[in-house]
């Protein structure tokens, strides 16, 4: 995990400038958000109100990078060698890090005081080892059998249950060892602030253990915003239909698809998205947002809404390349692609507004 931790680092440094954005400067995340004010809806547009939260939501689950054995910390009130001075509204709750050896969760749990939108986040970190947490577990699907059907006192008896459901043994394995690092944090903060949104967050393994949490959260009685970027496929068919009922996630237009309670962003050639395969009895849920644009930061017109589980015109889309190899298994994009959503995620480095000069620097003055 360190060699591909050294090696995304050095793949990043060696792009084009402006590439890795270690840290976008106030001007550039504000002409990012701008662009989205000016832009003209279509059916399928998101709105630039849901714009500019998406592109914040990236930069508040990159600080996640920060935690754990290869991170540099993130210390209190909210400091760290990342995005931190970006949220001065920010109060840091705690960090978790379960280590490698119990599926490599980490995160962190935040208040997002005013004039911020009132919030307790909880983002979740992705892992380096994606590919091998997919590939070696992927042949042992489990039963979905959720802590408050086992008996937890705080669930709700009327919740629906979840009928001939299977899970990814290792990301569901990954939310059982970080529900205990979580859940008394956010109790206890919810008893201090209960008007505050539970807003949950997370990128690549930390998107599946986001939907795992965000389910119980819902059998708990609570009510989660929740938004991943390069979520995999967490389990099959029927918990996919599961979780679209339980987040009334739908495929109708008319409906106000801005103001879903769960967001699935996606972006054009990530493979973790496609993963694990079809083949293995794995599928997509709904609810996804789709950003058809390689380069970053995207603008407001190059992400929409897709239509059900898996849209032709989002990510399972035709491959559109002349090496006739298929998006899920071109697994170097794991180093691009499945990091880049509005920035570059994964490097807890220092600020540096080197790798944004040149064209960007040209077109801010």
């Amino acid at each position: 995990m360190r060699l591909v931790f050294i090696v995304t680092t050095l793949v990043c440094l060696l792009t084009t400038p402006g590439a890795c954005d270690l840290h976008p400067s106030s001007e550039q995340i504000l002409l990012v958000q701008h662009d989205a004010s000016t832009h003209t809806p279509s059916n399928r547009s998101i709105s630039p109100s849901l714009f500019v939260e998406l592109e914040e939501l990236a930069r508040i689950v990159d600080i996640t990078y920060c935690v754990g054995a290869l991170g540099l910390g993130i210390q209190k009130p909210f400091e760290c060698p990342s995005r931190c001075k970006d949220f001065k509204g920010f109060e840091l709750v705690t960090t978790w890090n379960t280590g490698p050896l119990l599926s490599d969760s980490c995160g962190y749990i935040a208040l997002s005081h005013p004039p911020s939108p009132p919030r307790i986040i909880i983002a979740f970190r992705g892992t380096y080892s994606i590919t091998n947490t997919v590939a070696d577990l992927s042949s042992m699907p489990q039963a979905y059998a959720p802590y408050p059907g086992d008996g937890n006192s705080t669930a709700r008896s009327d919740s629906p249950k979840c009928y001939n459901c299977t899970v990814h043994t290792g990301f569901y394995t990954s939310w059982r060892h970080t529900r205990d690092e979580i859940l008394p944090h956010v109790y206890k903060a919810l008893e201090k602030y209960p008007e505050y949104q539970v807003t949950l967050v997370g990128h690549s393994l930390g998107g599946a253990v986001a939907a795992f949490a965000a389910l119980e959260m819902l059998d708990c009685g609570l009510q989660p915003t929740v938004t991943t970027f390069g979520e995999p496929r967490i389990g099959n068919a029927a918990l996919t239909e599961y979780i679209n009922l339980r987040f009334k996630l739908t495929s109708n237009h008319t409906s106000d698809l801005n103001n879903q309670s769960y967001r699935r962003v996606t972006h054009i050639s990530d493979p973790v998205p496609l993963l694990p395969l079809d083949e293995w009895g794995y599928a997509p849920h709904g609810g996804e947002i789709f950003i058809s644009n390689p380069d970053i930061p995207p603008e407001i017109q190059d992400i929409y809404h897709c239509d059900g589980n898996a849209d032709p015109k989002c990510i399972v889309g035709p491959e559109d390349n002349g090496w006739n190899i298929p998006n899920r298994f071109k697994l170097w994009q794991l180093f691009f692609a499945h990091r880049d959503y509005f920035w570059r995620l994964g490097l807890c480095l220092p600020g540096n507004d080197f790798f944004w000069r040149g064209e960007e620097e040209a077109q801010l003055h």
